[in-house]
């Protein structure tokens, strides 16, 4: 090999060394469950700091049930909304996109559909189909459905940004879809009463909204299901997880152990948050 070619490959070498490290610091590696991260306790932390709700507002986070997959939604510095996911291979997690936004994502307790306000994607062999319609019984002029949550008996729950933001219910009931009702005036009070979690088994129901009780601009609240089937009074989830700012978007993960929620990192940006869900126990206890 002459001088020059040497030079080259040296040259070549240098640069790929240098292009893969800057890879690696810019985005580190994330290995194991969680992406990687020790899980906290009682007291809420922001979610993979490190690579989230850096340059981009993230938020709206969930697993599927396999925990292999966690999707979110970013938006960018020039205001465009995107649906991201991190896959689990080999026990490294990567980072893609999966398409534009549409309403507020979420998966169905059984991982097959996700939920996208009004519309919904099913998933196929090859990823998520196209995304398709719930039908006019939710497709109406007059709402606009931001978060649509499922349980696993099919019931749905889910919010209206255009009817003084209230959240409505839809069970199925020998098959058959039921009409959406109002909640009653226990979960519908006060500003921005939005972003609807149901749990899987319909035992409690987690919302955010803006009330005169409340630690400042939205905060979540949870109702427990009572023995006669009706919903507890709204209690609102407390400081630890409140502040001053705007808290939204809560969700439990599959295997029950975490409890996800947005709220501000900084004055100017909001990111994803987590604790240990024995705090929904520890509220049970006030219902």
């Amino acid at each position: 090999m002459n001088r020059i070619a040497l030079f080259i490959a040296l040259l070549l070498s240098v640069l790929a060394m240098s292009s893969k490290s800057h890879s690696q610091d810019k985005f580190p590696v994330l290995e194991g469950p969680y992406l990687g991260q020790k899980p906290p306790g009682l007291t809420p932390k922001a979610f993979a700091p490190s690579v989230l709700s850096i340059e981009h507002r993230d938020g709206n986070a969930f697993f599927t049930p396999d925990m292999k997959e966690f999707y979110f939604t970013r938006r960018s510095k020039d205001g465009k909304w995107s649906l991201v996911v991190f896959k689990s291979e080999n026990n490294r997690w990567h980072e893609s996109i999966v398409g534009p936004r549409v309403g507020r994502p979420i998966l169905s307790p059984d991982g097959k559909t996700m939920h996208l306000g009004k519309n919904y994607m099913d998933r196929t062999k090859a990823g998520w189909s196209e995304v398709k319609s719930l039908g006019p019984m939710f497709d109406r002029v007059d709402w606009g459905i931001m978060r649509l949550s499922a349980s696993a008996k099919g019931t749905y729950v889910f919010d209206d940004a255009r009817s003084n933001d209230v959240i409505r219910i839809s069970r199925l009931k020998d098959g058959k879809r039921e009409e959406p009702k109002l909640l009653g005036k226990h979960i519908n009070t006060g500003k921005w009463t939005a972003h609807p979690f149901i749990s899987p088994d319909e035992s409690y129901l987690i919302w955010d909204s803006e009330r005169v009780d409340g630690y400042g601009k939205s905060d979540l609240y949870i109702s427990f299901r009572q023995q006669d089937g009706s919903w507890g009074t709204a209690i609102n989830m407390g400081n630890k997880i409140n502040t001053s700012g705007a808290e939204r978007g809560g969700y439990v993960t599959p295997d029950g152990k975490y409890f996800f929620f947005n709220s501000p990192i900084s004055k100017s940006n909001s990111g994803i948050h987590w604790v240990d869900a024995q705090i929904i126990e520890t509220l049970r206890t006030k219902q």
